[in-house]
């Protein structure tokens, strides 16, 4: 009996002397994957865009419609296209005379106010891209007009796309994607992709033919280009209801924007903002203009399942669509091989990931601008100056086509 007694006070002190700390517990890590390397800050003015060209040079936009103090008016030195001179500057491209427009970017003569229309002007561009030829390529929002620069040759532009028949006037041209591959069209000069993100919910997406310049949509107000009703997102732990001016709290209501090419250009993905469903279409269905061409193009969209809360993709040259996951703090992969969505970094740095680009170095590029914390959510965050861009090892080089 003495030496069970014994034992019992022997278990009851071991067990009196078991760690009560947080210490001992598992925690979130809060990083995960490849160290981030920061490569410029943006104290000025608030971008989406980033384009790196094969010699490696950087080059953002600036959309008026998403930061008023973006917008170009007379005498304060604002611009809509830049190139990054520094870890902290640029510097307008391909000139300050090209992304001032006469009169300032907004023409107040119209109710409602309307974009300058002026095709040899930068007036409010949403996004750059550098295609496979080494040919940067303005999409301006503003005035519905696809441009194309060389960053090699400033002085030379090729003449404005007009987007106006396909567009409509509450559209957002977002972001935009190249085939240049020569059998895609009869003209052998490839094709452009565009989503149309618009608030107002008139969603799809804009097929162009670069040598002949004629454009059609496909997919508007299908549910795959549409937000999701009563979609909410987190950041921090905060929810993010839409900031409707004068009005109560509201929705995401962003549609499609993000979009990316497969590595072979046979497929497009895209997702809406107000949506954590990722989907694609084989691009010959929306290459197809003929008269049953959109029913087939509905019969053909995949949905490839949740991969978060994404706004601009990437593809590299395995086949992985990179895309932000900005309520993990993190950038996610889908492998279209195997139909799984992956993270390939996590950092407390990141929140809202706008665009990407892949550069020759082997690096993936990607901005991340706070426009969840910015005036267009309730996030009760505020956005701090400066945003910034980041870059991350990856080991392959993104196709362009």
């Amino acid at each position: 009996m003495a030496r069970f007694l014994t034992v019992a006070a022997f278990g009851l002190l071991c067990s009196a002397q078991r760690p009560f700390s947080t210490s001992e517990l598992i925690r979130d890590p809060g990083v995960y994957g490849p160290p981030l390397e920061l490569v410029h800050l943006y104290y000025d003015s608030f971008p989406t865009g980033i384009a790196i060209s094969a010699s490696g040079r950087l080059f953002s936009n600036y959309p008026g419609a998403l930061d008023k103090n973006d917008t170009y008016a007379p005498g304060n030195g604002r611009y809509t296209i830049a190139e990054l001179v520094s870890n902290t500057t640029e510097s307008p491209y391909p000139s300050a005379a090209i992304n001032s427009p006469p009169g300032g970017a907004i023409n107040y003569t119209t109710y409602p106010p309307s974009g300058a229309g002026y095709s040899n002007y930068f007036i409010g561009s949403q996004s750059i891209v550098i295609d496979a030829l080494d040919r940067a390529w303005v999409l301006d929002t503003v005035s519905y007009y696809l441009v194309q620069r060389l960053p090699h040759f400033e002085s030379l532009a090729n003449p404005a796309t007009p987007l106006s028949k396909v567009a409509y006037p509450d559209s957002y041209l977002n972001d935009v994607r190249f085939d240049l591959r020569k059998n895609v069209t009869a003209s052998g000069k490839g094709v452009a992709y565009i989503t149309d993100s618009s608030v107002e919910g008139r969603n799809g997406i804009i097929i162009v033919d670069l040598g002949t310049g004629e454009s059609w949509r496909h997919l508007d107000g299908h549910p795959s280009v549409r937000p999701e009703q009563q979609y909410l997102s987190f950041q921090w732990g905060v929810p993010l209801y839409a900031n409707n001016a004068g009005k109560p709290f509201g929705y995401n209501s962003f549609g499609a924007d993000g979009i990316s090419l497969s590595a072979d250009g046979e497929s497009l993905f895209w997702k809406a903002v107000g949506s954590r469903y990722l989907f694609s279409i084989p691009t010959a269905r929306l290459r197809d203009n003929s008269a049953t061409s959109e029913v087939m193009a509905q019969g053909a969209i995949t949905n490839h399942g949740q991969t978060g809360q994404s706004d601009g993709f990437e593809v590299d040259s395995s086949g992985f669509i990179y895309h932000g996951n900005m309520e993990q703090n993190a950038i996610g992969f889908f492998n279209p091989a195997n139909g799984t969505d992956q993270i390939y970094v996590r950092d407390p740095l990141i929140n809202w990931v706008d665009t990407f680009s892949t550069g020759t170095d082997g690096y993936l590029y990607f901005t991340v601008n706070q426009l969840d914390f910015g005036p267009g959510f309730y996030s009760n965050a505020g956005s701090v100056s400066p945003d910034m861009l980041m870059m991350g090892t990856i080991h392959e080089t993104g196709p362009r086509h």
